[in-house]
């Protein structure tokens, strides 16, 4: 149920590794901590990791007569999470379904979670363009939803199935708010010399062909993958990186609002 949620954010990208859960859940935390509450709705039924990247894997949701109760991933009830993760016995469990199971399973998360009162919800998505975000844009059709954040990195392996991507949303009549290049350099902790591994400027010059904003670049920094399972975020943990930044940039582009 999404009555009561004012601003729902779809996160996609027509390639896998990208680093498009921890895009979502640095997001989720970056808003959380600026004074927002939060929900992020895990999509991503064959590959769940955001209850591992919040450190909250063991928790179990509950029903209720209004429908399932989301985890609170904080003391303080800023941060709600939804994600088939929770209802598997352990994290080897495989999902091993056809698409009209996943198809309802999705429907369920959508129109059967008690969000109640919520600021933002970030749905983190499966890479691709198959029946799961078909189903989303369907159960969509009556809510209000800002639109989709695109998360890309800058080598053209990534932008090639990314372009697929904003093809997917232009004809589901999705709204582009933007595009996210995550990996972008290498920060050395030592020095601060930014080294282009991959590539440079793909999402600049993907934003250009698409004409649609590129939002951030976040470039890569070793102590963000040791926030993974702590449910920490960039903004408190390392707050003079230029990830960081990125996420305060991200952030304010899509509430006016900064850290």
């Amino acid at each position: 149920m999404l009555d009561k949620v004012k601003h729902v954010i779809i996160v996609l990208s027509g390639k896998g590794g990208v680093g498009k859960s921890t895009v979502s859940t640095q997001l989720a935390l970056a808003l959380k901590e600026t004074g927002f509450k939060v929900g992020i709705l895990d999509i991503d039924l064959c590959g769940p990791s955001v209850p591992y990247l919040l450190g909250i894997e063991n928790k179990d949701v509950f029903q209720s007569e209004g429908g399932w109760v989301p985890v609170y991933a904080d003391s303080s009830q800023q941060l709600a999470v939804m994600s088939i993760a929770f209802l598997l016995k352990n994290r080897n469990d495989a999902i091993i379904w056809r698409g009209p199971k996943k198809t309802a399973m999705i429907k369920q998360f959508i129109s059967d979670v008690q969000w109640d009162e919520m600021d933002y919800l970030i749905i983190d998505t499966p890479p691709g363009t198959s029946d799961e975000h078909i189903t989303v844009m369907e159960c969509m059709r009556d809510v209000k939803c800002d639109g989709a954040i695109i998360v890309t990195t800058p080598q053209e392996v990534a932008l090639d199935d990314v372009r697929k991507e904003i093809t997917f949303c232009r004809k589901t009549n999705l709204n582009v708010i933007g595009i996210v290049e995550n990996m972008s350099g290498f920060i050395c902790p030592n020095c601060n010399e930014c080294t282009n591994i991959f590539s440079s400027k793909g999402g600049e010059c993907l934003a250009e062909l698409t004409k649609i904003p590129l939002l951030t670049t976040i470039p890569i920094d070793p102590r963000i993958g040791l926030l993974a399972d702590t449910c920490k975020s960039v903004l408190t943990e390392v707050p003079d990186s230029g990830v960081s930044k990125a996420y305060i940039e991200l952030v304010g582009k899509l509430t006016g609002k900064t850290s």
